[in-house]
């Protein structure tokens, strides 16, 4: 049997465990992660297994694998879900790092490689340009409310401001999708679907590296855009739409919208759809995963030209 550490993140602490009855906690810190690091090797830690706290963990991930221990992230949700069926009622830290362990060998789950250091760049850039146009649509909002005029000059100051900010972080963008061979493939290949253009693309390469390299069921799911069944006995029940990334879903569902305007193969679709009843939501869903799937098999296409592509 594997040795497993279980690791309970916080802002301030990770508490750890490791079977039998190893138990410490560490300052959430760089030289907290070391002395995790130290404690790993000591007990013959074969995989570490953190529980994704809102991003606290990402810093303890990376710095152990750099140290050369083998890591793995685990989904809050499904580890409390464990925990429930195992009958713990309780959450405590100490709990949870022990139900993290049982969970990952239950699960048998397997070291998660980190990122690149272009592709943690890239997501952090995306990311960030999908703030500052967040930011730049509400100041816009208030702009169409605002009567008073030294408000109104305000408003124009800052809006100028996140328009600045836009370009900059699109350009940087484009400037690491450069640098990358397989990137370019990419970013050429979306583009060859109508209505796919530079935030599409960033979006797809940032948030969803796994394109192209697994099957369109399980890109489907990756997203959040496979019906999940909910049938039971003789009941058939609605399959809705559950979990998955919500930053490729959501511009995908505006990308499809638009793209069925030009795209007769989808217009049908869509068509073929409101004939039989469907509602709208359920036809929102279904472009934005025929439009994910087409360009999930485009990317496998480009992939399989490309040496050495992964």
């Amino acid at each position: 049997m594997r040795i497993i550490c279980g690791v309970d993140v916080s802002k301030a602490w990770l508490d750890v465990f490791v079977a039998p009855d190893h138990c410490q906690r560490f300052a959430n810190s760089p030289d907290g992660v070391t002395d995790l690091a130290g404690f790993c090797r000591e007990h013959d830690v074969e995989l570490v297994v953190l529980e994704a706290s809102g991003g606290f963990e990402q810093s303890a991930f990376l710095a152990l694998w750099q140290q050369g221990q083998p890591c793995a992230i685990a989904n809050p949700a499904a580890v409390r879900h464990f925990a429930k069926a195992m009958g713990y009622l309780e959450k405590t830290d100490q709990i949870d790092t022990r139900v993290i362990v049982g969970y990952a060998e239950a699960k048998r789950l397997k070291p998660t490689p980190p990122p690149s250091c272009d592709q943690q760049k890239l997501t952090a850039l995306a990311a960030r340009l999908r703030q500052v146009t967040a930011d730049l649509s509400v100041q816009k909002q208030r702009r169409h409310s605002t009567r008073d005029e030294q408000a109104m000059a305000s408003l124009c100051e800052a809006i100028a401001f996140f328009n600045r900010q836009a370009k900059i972080l699109a350009a940087e963008i484009a400037a690491l999708v450069e640098k990358d061979p397989l990137w370019v493939t990419l970013d050429r290949t979306f583009r060859s679907v109508k209505c796919v253009a530079d935030r599409t693309v960033a979006v797809l390469l940032a948030d969803l590296p796994e394109i192209g390299t697994v099957s369109n069921k399980a890109i489907a799911k990756l997203v959040g855009l496979a019906p999940i069944a909910n049938d039971s006995g003789k009941r058939a029940g609605k399959r809705p739409i559950r979990g998955g990334r919500d930053t490729v879903r959501s511009i995908l569902f505006l990308v499809a919208d638009l793209a069925r305007r030009y795209d007769p193969s989808l217009a049908d679709f869509r068509q073929r759809l409101l004939d039989q009843g469907k509602p709208k939501m359920v036809i929102r869903i279904a472009l934005a995963r025929k439009l994910l799937v087409r360009l999930n098999a485009k990317a496998r296409d480009a992939r399989a030209q490309m040496p050495n592509a992964l």
